[in-house]
């Protein structure tokens, strides 16, 4: 079949008006260089499900793409002999709401039993619901923090897989099922809309049961630490505010531009708290309300990030954002000091790139700890977890609610941590530093290498591989493992790591999500400047190692 022929064929299927109009426009001008681009393949669906740039043709997000998606995963969940139900939900992304209401027509003409979200919420809710409601899966339409202009497919198994994101080989029995149902025309498939929308019963069992997972707040709400909140755009702050009053904490000043659902982001260029620039006006809103911290939620509120006050090199207020690996820290030492109060024995848990720092909590608590690869479907597996982070600002602080990442549930533990502080007389910059004195001063850091070309990203791993580094910033390469063919107990994966003398480790891997090479920058030493002197001398060495 020829290209002109694959996007006539395109075109009979799409039920899209704009996409359609674009692709016609396409056609008729016989812009083959383009349709080559467009149609020289499909969006491969894996363990993080789909994400792309809206658009037409296979290689885009887009409602053939999501149709034949849903199809795939209601006839994977019919032919494995799973349960035969699913819940759908969305965020405030352009066409969201577009894709769950595709999807759940297509999977209820199916058989399946369906039951869409009322609204656009947080991952999290689905993630909850899909235990809540004891479903065979989940799906989330969302691109979570990603550029404007992309949508994403996230998928979650329920029962057996209590919930988690999907991992090999479901991952590929899945994409087999969904490109049988592209090999012929989405017209063809039954739809039905006589699925059900859940009503705010369910909503309200998520804000209970995350409340639940902390005590009563040390201080009156009057007296508790005063707040920011940032909800980047999306869709986090009516669920988090619900949560928050429930558990007993006063509700946080907003930052009033960025509070609603608004899928053009415009006040961010990249809506991403780890971005330069992302959290400045809710670092602005903090230093006008005096704030004790500044909370933000990515677009769909499974990522939390946090900022402290400081003093900028002028002497004026300001705020630091703290780290992935700092709040993780913190967390993690929260749940390891509950667990050793409470007698419980259990497991702290985090992707293999994070800081080596929980490790050392972990074995402080007498409690075991576990290294995954990167991504919550890995680390929300771990047997008897207690806590589990990413140093990408995601953090599962109570496995028994969601299995997932959950920037809410996450928020709400460090508002309680700082009451606590508060009634105690310190502050989170002081909890770091009582960190520091108890596990030792440990730093992180990253680089990223964003590419235009994805060959690129191939061609920097494989010129890591042909020729390792002997030094980094000083510090001699003790080892080097490579995780292509597996190694440490893990499966095959496209990393890199290098440890270093003085317990310093760097990691180099493709990103997962973004078209990026990461590095991630670990080290340890007697003060925090000098960790941190140590991440900026290995930061300069490996930058041009991956540029």
């Amino acid at each position: 079949m020829s290209v002109l022929d694959a996007a006539r064929a395109w075109l009979q299927q799409d039920p899209d008006d704009e996409t359609r109009d674009e692709l016609q426009r396409v056609v008729e001008a016989g812009d083959t260089d383009e349709l080559e681009a467009r149609f020289a393949g499909r969006l491969a669906f894996g363990t993080a499900g789909l994400r792309a740039e809206l658009g037409y043709g296979p290689l885009r997000m887009n409602r053939v793409v999501v149709t034949q998606a849903a199809a795939g995963l209601a006839r994977f969940l019919i032919d494995s002999g799973r349960s035969r139900s699913v819940v759908i939900g969305y965020d405030g992304r352009v066409n969201s709401d577009v894709f769950a209401r595709d999807s759940a027509e297509v999977m209820r003409g199916l058989g399946l039993e369906v039951t869409l979200l009322p609204s656009a919420l947080p991952t999290p809710v689905v993630a909850f619901a899909v235990r809540h409601l004891d479903v065979g899966a989940g799906v989330m339409v969302t691109a979570s923090h990603n550029p404007p202009r992309d949508n994403g497919y996230k998928v979650y198994l329920g029962q057996d897989d209590e919930g988690s994101q999907i991992v090999p080989p479901v991952d590929g029995e899945i994409a087999a099922a969904i490109d049988a149902v592209a090999a012929g025309s989405i017209t063809d498939l039954p739809r039905a809309t006589d699925y059900t929308v859940a009503d705010a019963a369910l909503v309200d069992a998520y804000v209970a049961a995350t409340a639940a997972t902390v005590p009563t707040p040390a201080l009156d709400p009057q007296d508790q630490p005063t707040v920011v909140y940032t909800a980047m755009h999306g869709v986090g702050w009516q669920t988090a505010r619900a949560v928050f009053t429930a558990a007993g904490f006063a509700e946080p000043a907003v930052v009033p531009e960025q509070i609603e659902p608004d899928g053009a982001f415009p006040t961010v260029s990249f809506p991403n708290p780890e971005e330069p620039g992302a959290m400045d006006l809710a670092i602005a809103r903090g230093v006008a309300v005096g704030a004790d911290l500044v909370i933000a939620n990515d677009p769909d509120a499974d990522r939390l990030a946090l900022a402290v006050p400081a003093v900028s090199d002028s002497g004026a207020p300001t705020f630091r954002r703290l780290s992935g690996n700092e709040v993780g820290w913190l967390l993690g030492w929260r749940a390891a000091a509950r667990a050793s109060d409470a007698g419980v024995r259990g497991t702290l848990a985090a992707s293999i790139v994070s800081s080596p720092a929980l490790a050392r909590v972990a074995a402080r608590h007498g409690l075991e700890y576990r290294d995954t690869l990167t991504g919550f479907k890995w680390v929300s597996r771990v047997p008897e977890l207690l806590f589990g982070y990413e140093e990408a600002l995601g953090y599962l602080v109570d496995p028994e609610v969601v299995r997932d990442k959950d920037g809410i549930s996450a928020a709400l533990a460090l508002l309680s941590l700082a009451s606590e502080l508060a009634a105690a007389g310190s502050t989170i910059a002081g909890q770091l530093d009582a960190f520091a004195a108890e596990f030792g001063a440990f730093a992180s850091g990253q680089v990223a290498t964003r590419v235009d070309d994805l060959s690129r990203i191939g061609e920097v791993m494989a010129s890591l591989r042909a020729t390792p580094p002997t030094t980094l910033g000083g510090l001699d390469v003790l080892g080097v493992t490579d995780y292509v063919d597996g190694a440490d107990g893990f499966p095959p994966s496209d990393i890199l790591r290098y440890d270093l003398t003085g317990d310093a480790r760097v990691i180099v891997r493709p990103s997962g999500t973004e078209p990026k090479v990461k590095v991630y920058i670990d080290t340890v030493a007697e003060t925090p400047a000098e960790a941190a002197r140590l991440v900026d001398a290995l930061a300069e060495a490996v930058r041009p190692l991956v540029s």
